[in-house]
């Protein structure tokens, strides 16, 4: 994979985040974009065969916009600093858990690195009492799911300081149920991303996570059947 197209488009678009030198630079924004689609067809290839609920999606439904909305936000901005792409049945815009990746350099100021996630972020609130109600009566197993996803870290910086209304204090997953992002996150860095081995590397750390999905997405199931 040529991902140095990719990571050199990035660091050159940090440092010059403005309309007049992208529409110098547009060709290596489109070539970027089309090394980083071509990797997100062969991930999408790739989980399927460990995840089928996966199975139709193409690059499209699963990249999001690289152009940022900026007209209710103070940062002004017209282009993100990163490229992402999230992996889950019926896309990115689904309520349903999958496997994310990201690519962004070092001080661009969003998530300041490359990650691979698996889980929900910024869950509906059906969804996120549906999970919640799933860890109270199961929270064994969703800590088995989770630690079974070796190498991989509980998202947590966005936990209530509380076990939110409704559920048990006492609860011995009072700590999951304070979650707000029921997800896991691995951080990697350049060598990864150029590694020749990233195909591999990613999809193999994506398998170690698919229990966690599925226990996931059994609790959207339910909310989407309320």
């Amino acid at each position: 994979m040529k991902m140095k197209q990719v990571l050199d488009f990035l660091n050159d678009i940090r440092d010059n985040n403005n309309r007049e030198w992208f529409e110098v630079h547009r060709s290596e924004y489109d070539e970027a974009t089309a090394v980083f689609a071509k990797f997100v067809e062969q991930l999408i290839a790739g989980i399927r065969l460990f995840d089928p609920t996966v199975s139709g999606l193409k690059p499209k439904d699963c990249m999001f916009r690289f152009y940022r909305d900026i007209r209710f936000s103070p940062n002004k901005m017209p282009f993100k600093n990163h490229f992402g792409a999230y992996i889950c049945q019926q896309g990115r815009k689904s309520p349903y858990s999958g496997y994310y990746f990201h690519v962004e350099p070092k001080g661009s100021g969003y998530l300041n690195g490359h990650l691979l996630a698996s889980g929900l972020y910024g869950p509906q609130p059906n969804v996120l009492k549906s999970v919640r109600e799933e860890i109270m009566l199961n929270g064994a197993s969703f800590e088995a799911a989770a630690k079974e996803s070796t190498g991989f870290i509980l998202e947590d910086s966005q936990a209530l300081k509380k076990v939110p209304r409704g559920f048990p204090a006492d609860s011995p997953w009072a700590e999951y149920l304070k979650l707000k992002n029921p997800s896991l996150y691995k951080s990697f860095d350049d060598a990864y991303l150029l590694s020749d081995a990233l195909l591999e590397n990613t999809l193999e750390a994506f398998s170690r996570t698919l229990n966690f999905n599925n226990w996931l997405n059994k609790a959207v199931e339910y909310a989407l059947d309320e």
